[in-house]
């Protein structure tokens, strides 16, 4: 039975934990014993704490034995991204420059997690400070697409995906900038939640781009996703009873169509069709202050996150990966000036956006429009690299620029997602739009 739990959900975990069908110590004997067996571990795992997981655990199993649970997940076993703080273990964002870095307490969201009863797995290799959406990391490790043994996971939450796609984590916490949740998510067959900026505490976290970054998690069904969200901000779960897609009327943002290969569209297009079946309307259009805003891109996300590294990287820039290393410095180009007038203007386009998606439940595009590319080329292709980046993040991009809530839900074809944009503040209601989608899509 143990190997079963593996592959369960969270939610499923967590009722047979809380039916006494499973004891968390030995759940997570289970999980770390699958870690250590594994071939992939170090290419997933950047360190693994055992000696906490078993503590909690054995906390855990106390409190399921005397029925003081925490919450609906007291005793499930996760795995953080490696910008999580973590105290007493190294948290590195996937870099050398911040080699042996350990910090003297939990970020607020693991301090959150922990109270409601959570077991830490350990900590997940990423790209090099969260800068890409590939899961290229040449630096320390770079995990493989569940699909591709030869591709990249996507990134920048590479570990945190494929620690639950090879099931060794029953869901991982990311960060998701420009897409770093949900790209890993769709090219591993994982749902992913980008939360709003501002929700969910980044305390704690090593940042990228304060003004964008959110925390979110890589897991296996949108329940899984509401009971993660809830544990990281120490509230109640999302009421997902009785969703259903019948006169949800959806807006297919074309933008996110264009030069989308075969498979992605294919899966997007099949899809759509299943969600009218499930009674879901839907129409098309081209958003010129989609295209807009992501114009601006270069300016908003290169020249905060230079600013928040330059000192560090510039200290040792032979440290890190030329690839991920031109990205930050791109951001010196640009002038005070340049950056507050682009964000004077995006916040318009965000008005005008908001405007004409007014009527409409959500906003729909394919997740990514590629599929993931091979991580030799990309180690040895600068041109591949940085065309294939940037189409990873290009319709991602649209829900952190527009701030919307987004989820990425597996479509059936494999590496290929449909991702579901609602306004800033309505995870809630974007769960429950979510498992109306996941049932039409199974």
């Amino acid at each position: 039975m143990s190997e079963t739990w593996l592959s369960m959900s969270m939610g499923d975990l967590g009722r047979g934990i809380a039916s006494g069908d499973i004891d968390p110590v030995d759940l997570t004997r289970t999980y770390l014993a699958a870690i250590d067996a594994h071939p992939l571990r170090d290419r997933i795992y950047a360190r693994v704490t055992a000696e906490r997981a078993m503590a909690e655990a054995t906390a855990a199993s106390a409190r399921a034995k005397s029925g003081h649970r925490l919450g609906p997940l007291d005793g499930v076993p996760i795995s953080w991204k490696d910008l999580f703080d973590s105290a007493g273990s190294p948290t590195e964002a996937g870099t050398a420059l911040l080699k042996g870095r350990v910090p003297g307490e939990d970020a607020e969201v693991l301090a959150n997690a922990t109270a409601q009863g959570m077991v830490c797995l350990g900590k997940t290799h990423m790209s090099e400070l969260a800068f890409s959406g590939l899961g290229l990391n040449p630096i320390t490790e770079t995990p493989p697409c569940v699909n591709d043994a030869d591709a990249v996971p996507g990134g920048s939450s590479s570990g945190a995906a494929t620690s639950v796609a090879f099931n060794l984590a029953a869901c991982g916490i990311g960060s998701d900038t420009g897409g770093s949740v949900r790209i890993p998510s769709a090219w591993n067959d994982l749902v992913g939640l980008k939360t709003t900026s501002g929700r969910v505490s980044t305390d704690g976290v090593v940042p990228l781009v304060a003004s964008f970054d959110t925390v979110g998690p890589l897991c296996r069904t949108v329940e899984d996703a509401a009971l993660m969200l809830a544990a990281l901000e120490g509230g109640t779960p999302a009421d997902l009873r009785g969703a259903t897609l019948a006169g949800t009327r959806l807006l297919v943002l074309e933008n996110g169509l264009t030069d989308c290969r075969a498979q992605p569209r294919a899966g997007f297009d099949s899809a759509v069709g299943r969600l009218m079946d499930a009674g879901a309307v839907i129409d098309r259009a081209h958003l010129d202050m989609v295209d807009d805003a992501l114009s601006l891109s270069a300016i908003l996300f290169t020249t905060e996150a230079y600013a928040t590294w330059r000192t560090e990287i510039e200290a040792h820039p032979e440290l890190m990966f030329p690839e991920i290393l031109g990205r930050f410095r791109a951001g010196a180009q640009f002038s005070g000036v340049d950056f507050v007038r682009a964000w004077q203007r995006l916040e318009d386009l965000r008005a005008a956006f908001y405007e004409a998606t007014a009527e409409y439940d959500a906003v729909i595009l394919p997740t990514s429009p590629i599929m993931p590319p091979n991580a030799d080329r990309l180690n040895t292709d600068h041109d591949y690299y940085i065309t294939e980046n940037l189409l990873a993040l290009r319709n991602t991009r649209v829900g952190n620029l527009m701030a919307n809530a987004g989820l990425s839900l597996p479509t059936g074809l494999p590496s290929c997602g449909l991702m579901v944009l609602t306004p800033p503040n309505s995870e809630e209601f974007l769960l429950r739009l979510g498992v109306g989608m996941e049932a039409a899509l199974a």
